[in-house]
């Protein structure tokens, strides 16, 4: 006979692990399939470490669910014992109009955030690894730091197992349709399953399942460095905040060192180039190490030193670079979690408990109007 889930969780990365957690927690019967390893380096939700801030210049209305999200991480690293959130401090620069900056104060402003303004100069004397340019500002916000990823994810699956959630890796979905119950039937490679609700978390693979995605979640290739700075006290955690920076050519942001001899930095949206994640080129190229080197010796001279590692990964962007959190309009069974855009891990816990509420009580008491697919005409 084939299984019958109260929910299945389709994808077990950042976003899904919380929302098999959170599910379990409450006493569903879940299931969460992974079509790659727990924790893997295939899409998203890997890369040592990630950045969390509670200014959020993209728009303030993720201001209240960030600060969720931190009370949900502490609640998990109590829960685990692990350590899953490194405060440093964090720096939203560049000049004073772009939206870097200019977003960051509108957020702390609006929700009262504890923060600093800070010239150029303010910044390089107080953290000496930076070296701002003259004319660019930054805002200090003492909370920011930054979330191991892939211990995040085991927390995540460990709590939902003993919660009561079966987790199956190497299964990948192949299909899944409606039941005539209201329920949801769900192919994978392996086996049939059948459940009264779906969630679909599963990243730059989203729009291959849910047609109503196709357009909305667009993969797109991702790199990272690690350089090995010639001054590495300068660049330690006590002495280097995570940071945002406008700079000339767009958008970077950078971490100190952790776990790997190099502080690593990326640009957002890198060189632009939509992916299929099925066939990604996942070696980095010369000119991927070329264009970040020449960001870091400009503005991180002293960390510009010989590259330690380069990665790949993915963002999966929305129009809008929102996210998606709705159930679907034609099948309010399922629930999809999907379009991060780059700027989501931080968010993972709380995304987990507001994909939780959607699935079960078709609502949540989060704010979550900014991400419905009705923005898109999918209604």
């Amino acid at each position: 006979m084939t299984e019958r889930y109260d929910c299945i969780v389709v994808g077990v990365g950042g976003m899904g692990s919380a929302t098999a957690f959170h599910l379990a927690e409450r006493g569903a019967d879940v299931l969460g399939l992974e079509r790659y390893d727990i924790p893997h380096e295939m899409g998203s939700s890997h890369g040592v470490t990630r950045i969390i801030r509670k200014a959020q210049y993209e728009d303030p209305a993720y201001v209240p669910l960030v600060r969720r999200a931190y009370d949900l991480w502490a609640e998990l690293e109590e829960r685990t014992g692990r350590e899953l959130l490194h405060v440093t401090g964090g720096i939203d620069a560049g000049p004073p109009e772009s939206e870097v900056f200019a977003g960051s104060v509108r957020s702390c402003e609006e929700h009262d955030i504890d923060h600093e303004v800070l010239s150029a100069d303010e910044v390089n004397d107080r953290f000496p690894g930076y070296d701002l340019p003259a004319g660019h500002r930054a805002v200090y916000q003492p909370d920011g730091g930054f979330l191991v990823p892939e211990q995040s994810i085991i927390a995540h699956v460990e709590a939902a197992q003993e919660a009561g959630a079966e987790v199956r890796a190497r299964e990948s979905v192949v299909d899944f349709a409606p039941l005539p119950d209201g329920g949801v039937r769900v192919t994978s490679e392996k086996a049939t399953y059948e459940a009264d609700r779906l969630v679909v978390a599963a990243g730059a693979w989203a729009r291959e399942l849910v047609p109503e995605l196709s357009e909305l979640a667009v993969p797109e290739r991702q790199v990272l460095a690690w350089l090995r700075p010639r001054t590495p006290e300068q660049f330690d955690a006590s002495n280097f905040p995570v940071f945002v920076h406008a700079a000339d050519d767009g958008h970077y942001y950078g971490f100190p060192r952790h776990d790997v001899p190099g502080f690593k930095f990326g640009k957002f949206n890198h060189f632009g180039e939509t992916v299929d994640p099925d066939t990604m080129n996942r070696e980095p190229r010369r000119e991927d190490e070329e264009m970040l080197r020449a960001y870091a010796e400009r503005y991180f001279p002293d960390g510009a030193g010989p590259t330690m590692r380069l990665a790949t990964c993915m963002f999966t962007n929305t129009p809008d670079d929102h996210f998606v959190l709705d159930t679907l309009p034609d099948h309010p069974q399922i629930t999809v979690g999907a379009g991060f855009s780059g700027h989501g891990f931080k968010f993972a816990s709380v995304v987990g408990e507001v994909l939780a509420d959607l699935a079960l009580d078709g609502e949540t008491d989060h704010d979550v109007g900014l991400f419905g697919l009705d923005r898109f005409g999918r209604t």
